[in-house]
């Protein structure tokens, strides 16, 4: 697959991608052109990819918002500046594909963001999370606030923001920031490993799990139990499920489309 010089790339191996961020003199900043580079990366993948996984070169995953090319911005422009960042986020979170996040060194910022919309994020332990806007005055504009705020609540995020705290990857893995902390260097490989495992499950099953979930969230009680119904239903009229099943009474390992 071509690459996005020199904002990262994109390999390929059967049912998993990789997308490396490539901005390594920067510590992998974000800029307009990462952020339309993500977004044609992901675009541009083939069909068959089930399963993303988002790292970084040079020992950084991402340090947020590149400030030198930080500009005075009107009110309006601001906000559609936030909100491309948001529609790439969802991008991430609701395109279809399962990603998940390699990490080391800094996820600071917008990288912060951009690992909150994975669906599955390994940390090793060099990662410092961090959301220093309190201390550039400014303020997070990349779907922080929903779904960081939503893994660390309301309050520790004010804290968070306020004092420019950092917390390492065991403490991110007790706060919710990251699902695994291993040893250096492992990040890559389980990355792989769990890749292989959730391309290997019933495609339409992943669909719902990524789709679904964090939609329910939103909901109140009664919605969300009758969304789970129907998302239940259509997902069991699937030869997956049928599959699933009849693998199951055979004692033996399911075989999905």
């Amino acid at each position: 697959m071509p690459d996005h010089a020199p904002y990262l790339t994109t390999e390929t191996d059967g049912q998993v991608a990789t997308i490396t961020l490539i901005r390594t003199d920067k510590r992998n900043a974000m800029s307009d052109g990462l952020i339309a580079a993500i977004e044609a990366a992901y675009a541009g993948l083939p069909p068959e990819v089930r399963v993303v996984i988002l790292t970084g070169a040079g020992g950084h995953f991402c340090s947020g918002l590149d400030l030198s090319e930080h500009v005075h911005r009107s009110a309006e422009e601001g906000v559609h500046h936030s909100r491309n960042w948001h529609r790439i986020m969802e991008m991430i979170q609701f395109g279809g594909r399962v990603t998940i996040s390699a990490m080391t060194g800094a996820v600071i910022g917008g990288g912060l963001e951009m690992a909150a919309a994975t669906h599955v994020r390994i940390a090793e332990p060099s990662v410092i999370f961090q959301l220093p806007e309190g201390r550039r005055g400014i303020f997070v504009g990349g779907g922080a606030s929903v779904r960081v705020g939503r893994i660390l609540g309301p309050d520790r995020m004010v804290e968070m923001m306020l004092t420019g705290r950092r917390y390492d990857a065991d403490e991110g893995l007790r706060l919710g920031l990251c699902h695994y902390s291993v040893p250096e260097g492992e990040a890559l490989p389980l990355a792989r490993r769990l890749a292989r495992q959730i391309a290997g499950n019933a495609p339409m099953s992943n669909y719902f799990m990524i789709q679904a979930l964090s939609r329910i969230n939103d909901m109140s009680r009664a919605d969300g139990l009758f969304t789970e119904s129907l998302c239940a239903a259509l997902v069991q009229t699937t030869p997956d499920a049928e599959e699933g099943l009849r693998a199951f009474l055979d004692k033996r390992a399911p075989v999905f489309r």
